[in-house]
């Protein structure tokens, strides 16, 4: 557990950053073995299988993410204003609701994706294979939910480290099933989809483990749970707007493959390889964004508003340089980038032109979402939904059906730093007001007022000051 309610902002907040950056590049790395070894092992219409999957996927888990988060920022506020019997009970509470929460989105997912891919007006050429990647994924949902929430529960308590080491771990044993399930046993993208659960299982495995061997406040436990209404309720009213946000992404998502779905199976398999690399270049500000949220909300816990200005001051500066660097690289070596999922030239050209377009505008992405990540820490996160759903439906969605008409796959393209600079301006007003520093979940305790002076010496300063 870290305390970040003292020391140096800027250090305390980048060395929390990394841990929760490299753990996001191994996460991630899972979609981008999968992508690779099934593009050059399988062919590009399995890649846009797995690129056409995604969108279905992230949909259903997107509203429990949302309520982890509303656990994990209810942890780092009382973990900041040290009221470990709130901590202890948060914890119980999210392991019940996510455990059953995760078994509903399991049930949804199962009914629902051949309908969904439908609707998503997916290729025939790649419809089965998909179906299948995503049936074998949803049946593992709940090892996934089962780790991001032990993992929000560490950083919720200021431990970014700790889940870094399980997915180091369970990244290098996804590199290993896939490549064997795929290329030697050729079980196709079942293959894939499989490796990917196995891991993810063991990943939350040892996570348990690790509960149970440190600290009582986070052992895992399968009696004995403390259920706790009221911090259910608080979390879903700080979390379920983010989860409805990450579910209206999800579904511009569903709506923009839709529109790339139109272009056929080379602009799915490109949107796929190069949203592979852009989710990596936006790991950062996501990083980032996850650490000021815990740490404006363990120094709003304790009172102390101007660790939390200072604070956002660092976040924007580091997320401004990473940003730029992550920029010139995508920029610069973008088509080589594409061509590692799949060489065809058709599919690296579409991708690579994505790239160039979407990459020049990474430092907006990233001061937007630090600064959403600020006041979702101050547990205001219905505002950063509204953002959302006018930059995401308002804009981007418009914008890319109106270009995409006129200038091909370049137009849905343009249609995301649009929208990037309508949420950063959005956003950047909210916060300017200072409205979000009254949703705290934990009120400071008011400063008691000096004790009264004698009477003589009250006298006195009383003749003295007229």
């Amino acid at each position: 557990m870290k305390d970040l309610t003292e020391g140096h902002e800027g250090r305390l907040i980048w060395n929390f950053t990394v841990p929760m950056l490299i753990g996001n590049v191994f996460q991630q790395s899972y979609n981008l073995v999968d992508s690779i070894v099934v593009g050059r092992a399988i062919g590009k219409s399995a890649l846009a299988a797995v690129g056409a999957s995604f969108p279905i996927i992230f949909l259903l888990v997107s509203l429990i993410i949302g309520a982890t988060m509303g656990f994990s920022i209810l942890i780092s506020q009382f973990f900041g204003a040290k009221d470990m019997a709130r901590v202890r009970r948060a914890i119980d509470t999210s392991y019940i609701f996510l455990f059953f929460a995760s078994l509903l989105a399991t049930g949804l997912g199962l009914l629902f994706s051949e309908r969904v891919l439908q609707l998503l007006n997916t290729p025939p050429e790649i419809l089965p294979q998909a179906l299948t990647y995503l049936r074998i994924t949803f049946g593992g949902l709940v090892f996934l939910f089962g780790y991001n929430s032990v993992s929000a529960i560490l950083r919720g308590l200021g431990d970014s480290k700790t889940p870094l080491y399980f997915l180091v771990f369970s990244t290098i044993l996804n590199a290993a099933l896939v490549l064997f399930f795929v290329t030697v046993l050729h079980w196709g993208i079942a293959g894939s989809a499989w490796a990917t659960v196995l891991a993810q299982a063991v990943s939350f495995l040892l996570a348990v483990v690790y509960l149970n061997k440190t600290h009582k406040v986070l052992k895992f436990r399968l009696k004995g749970f403390e259920f706790d209404r009221a911090v259910l309720k608080k979390s879903l009213a700080i979390g379920l707007p983010s989860g409805v946000q990450n579910m209206l992404v999800a579904g511009g998502m569903m709506a923009l493959t839709r529109l790339v779905n139109g272009f056929g199976t080379n602009a799915i398999a490109a949107f796929t390889a190069a949203g592979r690399v852009d989710t990596f270049a936006v790991m950062p500000a996501m990083s980032l964004s996850m650490a000021i949220s815990t740490f404006v909300g363990q120094n709003i816990g304790a009172g102390k508003m101007e660790r939390v200005r200072k604070g956002l001051k660092t976040a924007l500066y580091i997320s401004g340089v990473t940003s730029l660097l992550t920029t010139l690289v995508v920029v610069v070596f973008g088509w080589h980038l594409v061509s590692m999922f799949n060489s065809d030239p058709a599919v690296v050209a579409i991708g690579s032109r994505y790239l160039l377009i979407v990459g020049g505008f990474y430092i907006v992405f990233s001061s937007m979402f630090v600064v959403n990540g600020a006041l979702r820490g101050a547990g205001d996160t219905f505002i950063p939904m509204i953002v959302t759903i006018l930059a995401l439906w308002g804009i981007r969605i418009p914008v890319s059906v109106f270009l995409s008409a006129r200038i091909g796959t370049d137009g849905i393209w343009w249609g995301m730093p649009v929208a990037w600079l309508a949420g950063l301006a959005l956003s950047g007003a909210y916060y300017s007001t200072g409205r979000w520093k009254r949703l705290g979940a934990v009120k400071p305790a008011p400063v008691p007022a000096p004790a009264a002076p004698p009477e003589e010496e009250e006298a006195e300063w009383n003749v003295s000051a007229f």
